[in-house]
């Protein structure tokens, strides 16, 4: 009598967003002993593993939002059947703001085991090099497209009070910065990255209205933007220190830093200024 085929396991592998350098070990280990490797783009794949000098011995299908419901099935089966499946993006980690979510859902639902490479995120590099409070933050990723929904969209995070990051394509970035000026104030505080971790990596930061002028002459490539919450969102001087500390220790000048924070917090200049001092 044969046993039964033991399960196979998902894994989702977050793959570099800029530089093939930032591969971890184990993506390497990963592409090369799947058995079946999911791909958005199955040439950007096999570019990734020739820069990594990785030999892919499985199966390389293509996995992305046009053949997602058929494919999820396929590759279902094949985790039945005791295969590893290795799902990988474009740059960054498979689910989000990326084919893989429907996948994981049918996988769990069946038992099989989905574990996951841990990697580069735009979302959290952008945060990180925002300047903006990072201690609660959400991400919203795309906007709607249609002029009406985006608006309706945006007012309905008009009074979020944590930071909030967007995916946006380079040739909407303008209008899109100038619907959020309009929803949440011209004078909301603002970063563009754009090109992260790659050769013409910039991050832009400014007041909404400032950078809705920059971005249209400069929106160029793969971009993320992250805003300030409401003001108000930090109501102790206490919260902030940790902020001013971070940005100091980065290069910025003190006093620079606490007049910024004032007017994203709405807390007093002279009081941050103070607290800053005393937590040195």
């Amino acid at each position: 009598m044969t046993s039964p085929t033991t399960l196979g396991t998902l894994v989702l592998a977050a793959t570099p967003i800029g530089q093939p350098r930032d591969a971890s070990p184990r993506l390497r280990d990963e592409l090369a002993r799947a058995d079946v490797l999911a791909a958005e783009d199955t040439r950007r794949l096999r570019r990734l593993a020739a820069d990594l000098e990785v030999e892919l011995r499985g199966r390389t299908l293509s996995y992305h939002e046009h053949n997602e419901a058929a494919r999820t099935r396929e590759l279902v089966d094949r985790l039945l059947e005791g295969d590893r499946v290795v799902l990988v993006t474009d740059a960054g980690m498979p689910s989000v703001s990326d084919p893989g979510y429907r996948l994981v859902s049918a996988a769990i639902r069946v038992g099989v085991t989905v574990t996951c490479v841990p990697g580069p995120s735009a979302v959290l590099t952008a945060l990180a090099v925002s300047g903006m409070p990072v201690d609660r933050f959400c991400f919203e990723g795309f906007l709607p497209r249609k002029p009406g929904e985006r608006t309706r969209a945006l007012a309905e995070l008009r009074e979020e009070r944590r930071t909030m990051l967007f995916f946006e394509a380079p040739h909407r970035l303008a209008v899109t910065l100038a619907a959020m000026a309009e929803a949440f104030g011209p004078d909301r505080r603002a970063a563009v990255c754009r090109e992260l971790t790659k050769t013409y990596e910039e991050v832009r930061r400014g007041t909404l209205v400032e950078l809705t002028a920059w971005a249209q002459e400069h929106a160029r490539g793969e971009i993320t933007v992250v805003v300030a919450g409401v003001r108000g969102a930090a109501t102790e001087v206490g919260d902030v220190v940790p902020t001013i500390q971070e940005r100091i220790a980065a290069g910025e000048r003190l006093k620079d830093v606490c007049a910024d924070l004032a007017r994203q917090t709405g807390l007093s200049k002279k009081a941050l200024y103070d607290a800053a001092l005393a937590a040195r």
